[in-house]
């Protein structure tokens, strides 16, 4: 199930012109600065705003085509709308805030899938409270909740972290990486945050002055040298998606597509998929394969392109086999070693951050 978004709109001092297309199950992030457009394009899929002009179809049912003068209403998209404040009804519990949306949907789910929805995010113990009794997390767990029972075709995600702390975060995003791997729906995904993004998105719109500055999978638009120029700092670094392939002495081995990680030995049974973030800054680089050195992680890899991004500094884009790094490196350091693009080197990995993916906390009671 696709949904394909192209149009255009004008507003007094602003030009969004953007075209893209969020690619069946799993998470499509919308990433830019405040007033990129994120939340209007979200708002043309939702049919709360109509664009200037554009086509905007889900799963190739068309929504919205101003050429042909066609315009679906918000009820008739069967769209799913998770916004940054929850939006939960104050004077309605928990369940009767989930029925909302199950009650309005144009095809009802079945009574399993209502309680399997309620398992999946925990809140059975919830059910009878007020949302002025839930904590934030607690609140974002019901939104999405109150969304999936509406049995979109599409969910719509308009920065649902922004208002919480970071444990409040932390408590939430274990439900949507359950929830993107297991419901069979697309998701926009609006944020500021790339470590949000790296975490849960498939792939990636990078907005600029109301336009598509870059767009495809989140592995290889993360470790795209431009990136600092759309997203401003440093490079972000790669990230991979990595599979535990065996603990051996207090150690964990991550296999990745092209080569191998050892990280500190990880809870997690062999078998288990991890997203694993490597730093620019905590790659260096050897001409030659350096021996009788404390790191354990010295990867032979192909410099693909190299960026000068400052009067000190160096950015390198790495393949070790299909999978990309980046490394940040001093312009002396890359002077010094000659380094050019197509040239063969080693990457010492310093430290490598591996994100847990666990089953969310049961709610207290």
């Amino acid at each position: 199930m696709n949904v394909e978004v192209a149009f255009r709109h004008d507003y007094a001092k602003f030009r969004l012109d953007i075209a893209f297309c969020a690619q069946g199950h799993g998470v499509t992030a919308l990433f830019g600065p405040s007033g990129a457009g994120k939340t209007t394009i979200l708002n043309a899929v939702a049919g709360l705003l109509r664009p200037d002009e554009g086509r905007i179809s889900i799963d190739g049912r068309v929504v919205f085509d101003r050429a042909a003068g066609i315009w679906l209403p918000p009820g008739q998209r069967r769209i799913g709308y998770v916004f940054q404040d929850g939006r939960l009804f104050p004077h309605m519990s928990v369940v009767a805030n989930l029925r909302f949306g199950w009650r309005r949907a144009p095809k009802r789910v079945p009574e399993s899938e209502v309680a399997r929805v309620i398992e999946m995010l925990r809140l059975t113990a919830l059910l009878d409270r007020k949302p002025a009794n839930l904590s934030g997390g607690e609140k974002g767990r019901v939104a999405l909740g109150r969304a999936l029972l509406a049995n979109p075709d599409v969910l719509l995600l308009d920065e649902p972290l922004a208002a919480l702390d970071a444990e409040r975060r932390n408590e939430i995003i274990p439900y949507l990486e359950r929830l993107r791997d297991e419901r069979r729906v697309p998701m926009i995904y609006v944020s500021h945050s790339l470590d949000e993004i790296s975490r849960l998105a498939n792939d990636i719109v990078v907005l600029k002055d109301g336009k598509v500055a870059a767009a495809g999978s989140v592995f290889d638009v993360l470790t795209d040298l431009r990136l600092p120029d759309f997203a401003g700092g440093s490079p972000y670094g790669a990230v991979l998606e990595t599979r535990i392939a065996r603990h051996a002495e207090g150690l964990t081995v991550l296999a990745f597509p092209g080569g191998e990680l050892i990280v500190p030995r990880l809870a997690q049974a062999v078998g288990t998929r991890l997203r694993t973030h490597v730093r620019a800054e905590d790659i260096m680089l050897a001409r030659e394969a350096p021996r009788l050195i404390s790191a354990n992680n010295v990867l032979p890899v192909t410099i693909s392109a190299i960026r000068m991004t400052s009067s000190s500094h160096v950015d390198v884009r790495l393949l070790c086999g299909p999978s990309a790094f980046v490394a940040r490196i001093t312009r002396s350091s890359c002077d010094r070693l000659s380094l050019t693009e197509g040239m063969d080197v080693f990457a010492i990995v310093k430290s490598v951050t591996v994100v847990p993916q666990i089953d969310p906390p049961a709610a207290e009671a």
